[in-house]
């Protein structure tokens, strides 16, 4: 079952996850009863455990998720002059790669395709 419409995530901090881990490893208890104990997806548990066990205390630290990184150049977000800049080598370099292979590009923002060049020559 998940949040309702509307409803916002929850967050959870490395004490609550290191805490399950606990219970996972000092308590002996299974992955399933965690969950129902917790009032945590099970999915969510089964990986807190699996990266634990991988990486150690660094599998718990929240990983910062990354959009789309080239929205940095258009918005108001305070960039730094370099990192301006490999931004914008990235998004060439990128470019570059796509017009090796053969594609341009047809439409703009949610109505652009890419298309090979043979198939833009015939229309």
């Amino acid at each position: 079952m998940g949040r309702p419409k509307g409803g916002k995530n929850r967050k959870w901090t490395y004490e609550d996850r290191a805490h399950v881990i606990s219970l996972y490893l000092d308590e002996h208890l299974s992955m399933p009863q965690i969950a129902n104990k917790k009032d945590i997806p099970l999915g969510t548990v089964r990986g807190w455990i699996y990266r634990f066990l991988e990486k150690g205390e660094e599998g718990l630290v929240n990983q910062k998720k990354t959009g789309n990184q080239f929205a940095a150049l258009h918005s108001s977000k305070s960039l730094t002059e370099v990192e301006r800049l490999e931004l914008e080598i990235l998004r060439r370099d990128i470019e570059i790669e796509r017009l090796k292979k053969g594609y341009l590009v047809k439409g703009v923002g949610a109505n652009k395709e890419f298309v090979t060049s043979k198939d833009w020559n015939m229309k």
